[in-house]
């Protein structure tokens, strides 16, 4: 089974580009993050004609995250319990909105979160603090997750927005200061490690950007960032037989600022034990 994540800045925009990729690549399953619109405004019909069905959480232009997969998703949950909601209105302190940053599905008996984690914007703004609080409680239910289901295998994939080492941005001496490279953001990134994960294409070394902005050539001059990823449970790294990070999805026309991080699950079919035996 070949799973996918992909933050595709706006699927409207993208339909084409992402639903031509699915097919060409042949990916199982996809999860999509900022795909900045409702239900009722998802490109549905593109996905269905090539296949694949998708599951949403989607609540206005901004956020948004999705499946679609041509194999059937079931336990779609929609957030994880505990998630905190993020407002600057005083009005709404004491029960501020959630977002829509998590979705989950189970395939093939795969548990799948396509995530997506808070910018934070700058350090010491409030949306920096919701962005901190998120991924604590994303790794305490992580922890329960595992525990409760051992088995199981899980993955979180998405953007995360946090580069954990120095060598995932293209100049650390230009993000002093700055969000995404912060001690407390890498903590928090280590302690979903801790809790029982692997990013499946690091631990097989496999290294690469994953994310350029569009201002300043910054794509051509590779000066990029490593903020998306799949983390996955034991159970899930067990089953990975390799991986990619599709920087060519950064090139030609109106490509998102992001690219897709891609695994490749060695999931034995129901039938392997009818096979017949060749001698």
């Amino acid at each position: 089974m070949r799973v996918a994540t992909w933050n595709v800045n706006s699927i409207r925009t993208r339909v084409g580009r992402v639903v031509d990729w699915l097919v060409r690549e042949d990916i199982d399953v996809l999860g999509m993050q900022e795909i900045k619109c409702k239900p009722n405004q998802f490109p549905f019909e593109a996905f269905a004609d090539a296949g694949y069905n998708v599951e949403l959480h989607g609540l206005s232009q901004w956020n948004g995250v999705a499946f679609a997969s041509r194999i059937p998703m079931e336990d779609v949950t929609i957030g994880f319990d505990t998630a905190p909601g993020f407002s600057k209105l005083a009005s709404e302190a004491a029960a501020p909105p959630l977002e829509a940053r998590a979705i989950g599905v189970t395939v093939q008996g795969v548990r799948l979160w396509s995530l997506y984690v808070p910018n934070g914007r700058e350090l010491g703004d409030p949306h920096y603090d919701y962005k901190l609080a998120w991924l604590e409680k994303l790794a305490t239910q992580t922890r329960g997750w595992i525990t409760a289901h051992p088995g199981q295998p899980l993955a979180l994939m998405g953007d995360f927005n946090i580069a954990p080492l120095d060598t995932d941005v293209w100049d650390i001496r230009l993000f002093e200061g700055k969000t995404h490279v912060s001690q407390p953001e890498r903590d928090a990134f280590t302690a979903l490690l801790d809790a029982g994960l692997t990013d499946a294409l690091r631990s097989r070394g496999i290294e690469g950007y994953t994310y350029w902005d569009y201002q300043q050539l910054r794509f051509p001059r590779n000066e990029g960032m490593h903020i998306d990823f799949i983390l996955g449970s034991r159970a899930f790294d067990d089953l990975v037989a390799g991986g990619h990070i599709d920087r060519n999805e950064r090139k030609g026309d109106a490509p998102s600022d992001h690219v897709p991080v891609v695994v490749d699950l060695d999931l034995e079919s129901e039938d392997d034990d009818d096979r017949p035996m060749i001698f």
